[in-house]
């Protein structure tokens, strides 16, 4: 009985791993028709969002299931808590893609990113790509260590996300109110899908310590 339930503790993180993993697809995905002006991968990012939701509700129906079943407690009790906060990000994270996605089919056969502000754009789109890799090996792995090195680096996200908004408010921006709203939008979704990264890695953190990464490092 208890290897059932161990079992079933550690099927939770590879749910959660084999679905940061369509977030990460997810996320490239739109970048490219964000791009590239793709209507069809836009059509796909948004289409395939539901199997990231479907996902989600089999990690809940297992957490809630252990929850009434076990009563589990202590370090258990800790994962299965904080695995439904990090599914709940991660389903954002995809909804954030969606959201990009849409942006980009909506200005199709354009291509909604101006070529002045794409190179700060596709910075901000490496950059959040490249955390949802790591936050998905951090899920995988429980690597303290690296978990805390993803929150450090957020702060180049911020600063690319400073340096967009700078860039669409200056005097030479001749592209428009409509043009601003989509590069305003898009750089707030790339940030937030660091942020809930760096959220969830906080959340391995509290899973293998017991501690959040703010109190580690007191």
């Amino acid at each position: 009985m208890r290897d059932a339930y161990t079992d079933q503790l550690d099927s939770i993180f590879a749910d959660l791993a084999g679905i940061c993993r369509r977030v990460e697809t997810a996320v490239g995905l739109a970048t490219r028709a964000l791009m590239n002006g793709n209507a069809t991968l836009a059509e796909r990012v948004i289409s395939d969002d539901i199997e990231i939701d479907r996902a989600r509700e089999r990690v809940e129906d297992t957490a809630f299931s252990l929850l009434s079943l076990q009563q589990p407690v202590a370090g258990d009790l800790r994962t299965i808590v904080a695995a439904l906060r990090m599914v709940s990000e991660l389903e954002r994270m995809g909804d954030l893609s969606v959201h990009v996605a849409k942006v980009a089919r909506l200005r199709v056969p354009d291509v909604a990113v101006p070529d002045e502000i794409r190179p700060t754009m596709e910075q901000m789109a490496v950059v959040a790509e490249d955390m949802v890799s790591r936050v998905c090996d951090v899920i995988i792995s429980r690597d303290v260590e690296a978990a805390i090195a993803l929150g450090r680096d957020d702060e180049e996200m911020d600063g690319l996300r400073r340096r967009s908004f700078a860039e669409l408010l200056s005097d030479d921006w001749t592209h428009g109110v409509e043009a601003a709203v989509d590069v305003a939008l898009l750089g707030r979704y790339y940030e937030r899908i660091a942020d809930h990264a760096v959220s969830i890695a906080n959340r391995v953190v509290f899973v293998v310590t017991g501690h959040h990464p703010a109190a580690l490092a007191e």
